[in-house]
């Protein structure tokens, strides 16, 4: 692949990105914020002029993409992605500095959830929207959401995705790429319009349902509201969601293959029992210290419910003030923000499916101590792993544990405590958005250095894109023919 084929499909990808800057252009018109304009629309003027300049230069019909091009190619698009989305943001004056434009920009990208912005409120209405749009967009995957349409200009898709969305799991692949990232965008849609359509019907005003769901589906934790789902008081929004992160945290080709009618495959799924017999073990172990506090037994089950949700599905909303509730609940919370939901959805993290594979492989290391001449295989799903795949599980687990390390030192370096430290290294990494100390729900990422923050850009992205992709830059044999 030729340089000039690879900025071609670079600015292909920004332009997509550039082309939403329509739906805030259009808040800021209804909201009567004409000079938040401009700063959506002259990004987006350079970005299509620069995309016109490289189609023009590159007429390729047939583009080859290798493995390591769809490493380079997905790595540059985050960073790219997360740059242009911080334009209108500093452009506006919204966020008076590149790094805290960037670190907010990254933050809804990677559905992190994290404001650097000391009151949302404050923020006219269309960055607000955009921040939302951000995590709706990174939800699903900056690439996954071009592999649709590259077949029309002669990319293939596969290698994109696969860079895009390292992990454990088989099935995510599949022959028909474009036909699976279609449907997924479908689904995915679908779910935000009925979202939307609940919220309205609960009372919430129609932008704010429109950007509470963009930060719900995509499991990323922006609100227009400093306190956020908080403000609203409302147990019927909480409940629809909970609703929804819940089904923001299955893997989404679940729901290919319930349209496919292949409701077996969905039933005997390992990393779906275990994602809800966790979400049902820690709501109760929640529940019952909230209760015994003295908190009325239907609200003591929301909280429970909802901050379990919250956490395990990376969005980072708060149904009420956690850090004040009792040690136990506390305890519990930090614990799932080392799970993760499931893989192939939208929420980051760990992911249920590799702590299920640890499982299954200590389990087996147990059994072989015991049963020295027996053979014993990890198996998922019915089907046994290969011990790459079990290699590959052990490694991430490795390296998102140093990261985790690495960042908690920067936090601290920054003058933090270390329950602070450690909670915003677990919630940038994880992309997760929850925190104690400085970082708690009615906190915020203000008053972080700027070198701080960049850094914690770095983590952010390093997460999202599950470490591997972002790590392999840094091996001279990936550099190497």
């Amino acid at each position: 692949m030729s340089l000039l084929s690879f900025f071609r499909i670079l600015f292909l990808l920004l332009s997509i990105v550039a082309a939403t800057f329509f739906f805030p252009v259009l808040v800021a018109v209804f909201c009567g914020e004409e000079d938040v304009i401009p700063s959506f629309a002259v990004p987006a003027g350079v970005v299509f002029v620069l995309t016109a300049v490289f189609c023009l230069a590159d007429r390729a019909r047939k583009i080859p993409m290798t493995m390591r091009g769809g490493f380079i190619l997905v790595a540059l698009a985050w960073i790219s992605a997360s740059a242009l989305g911080a334009a209108p943001l500093y452009l506006s004056g919204a966020f008076p500095s590149v790094a805290d434009a960037f670190f907010e920009s990254v933050s809804g990208f990677t559905t992190t959830g994290v404001t650097a912005s000391p009151s949302v409120e404050a923020l006219p209405a269309a960055v607000n929207f955009w921040r939302c749009q951000t995590h709706w967009l990174g939800g699903m995957g900056i690439v996954g959401l071009t592999v649709a349409i590259f077949p029309l200009l002669g990319v293939g898709g596969f290698h994109l995705i696969k860079a895009e969305t390292t992990g454990p799991e088989k099935s995510k692949f599949s022959p028909k790429i474009t036909v699976m990232a279609k449907w997924l965008w479908v689904i995915y849609t679908v779910l935000t319009v009925l979202q939307v359509v609940l919220l309205c019907a609960a009372g919430m005003p129609f932008l704010d349902s429109v950007m509470h769901s963009f930060s719900t589906l995509g499991t990323g934790g922006f609100s227009s509201k400093d306190l956020g789902i908080m403000w609203y008081g409302s147990a019927a929004v909480e409940w629809i969601c909970i609703v929804f992160m819940f089904l923001a945290s299955l893997n989404f080709s679940l729901y290919y293959k319930l349209i496919a009618n292949q409701i077996e495959d969905v039933r005997i799924n390992t990393e779906l029992r275990a994602f809800a017999l966790l979400c049902l073990i820690a709501s109760a172990v929640i529940f019952v210290p909230l209760f015994a506090s003295g908190m009325p037994l239907h609200d003591s089950i929301r909280h429970g419910i909802f901050q379990v949700l919250t956490t395990v599905s990376t969005t980072g909303f708060a149904s009420a003030m956690y850090q004040h509730w009792p040690a136990l609940a506390q305890m519990v919370i930090v614990l799932l923000m080392f799970t993760g939901a499931c893989s192939g959805s939208t929420a980051g993290g760990i992911k249920i499916i590799r702590w299920a594979i640890m499982g299954k492989s200590l389990s087996c290391e147990v059994k072989r101590t015991l049963h020295p001449s027996g053979i014993y295989n990890v198996r998922v799903d019915g089907h046994p792993l290969k011990p790459e795949i079990i290699n590959s599980v052990s490694a991430f687990v490795f390296l998102y544990f140093v990261m985790l390390a690495v960042t908690a030192l920067v936090a601290a370096a920054a003058g933090n405590d270390i329950v602070t430290s450690c909670t915003a290294s677990l919630t940038l990494v994880g992309n997760i958005g929850v925190g104690f100390g400085a970082v708690s729900p009615d906190c915020n990422y203000s008053f972080f250095p700027a070198w701080a923050k960049w850094w914690f850009s770095f983590a952010m992205l390093a997460g999202r894109l599950e470490l591997y992709t972002v790590l392999l830059f840094f091996f001279p044999s990936f550099w190497k023919k």
